[in-house]
This record gives structure tokens, sequence and C-alpha cells, in this order.
């Protein structure tokens, strides 16, 4: 399995989503405060595929 680095617009997205939601854990931010673990979870997986699939 050949491993790509992702793309610089994909992991920027990537760590805000994942900022937003590190942020959304300690701060009340209305809607995003319920699904902070969600959020870094997201990021999670958007790295991980962005490094996975060509292109992404």
């Amino acid at each position: 399995m050949r491993l790509n680095a992702p793309k610089k617009n994909t992991w920027i997205i990537a760590v805000v989503i994942g900022v937003v939601g590190i942020i959304a854990k300690f701060v009340a931010i209305p809607y995003l405060s319920i699904y902070a673990f969600w959020l870094v979870v997201i990021a999670f997986v958007l790295l991980a595929l962005a490094t996975y699939l060509k292109g992404l």
C-alpha cells in the first residue's frame, strides 16, 4: 500500500475542523459544542483518507 501526502487545502481544512472541535470542547459554542468529539473524528478521518487516496 502506497501512501500519499494530502494536498495543502485538504490538510488546512482538516486542521481547522479539528481545532474548532477542540475549542468547542472547552468553550461553549452554540451547536458546535454538542458535536466537538465528532468534529475531531471527522478531521482525523479526512486526513487519513487524504493520505490513502491519491488526489484528495
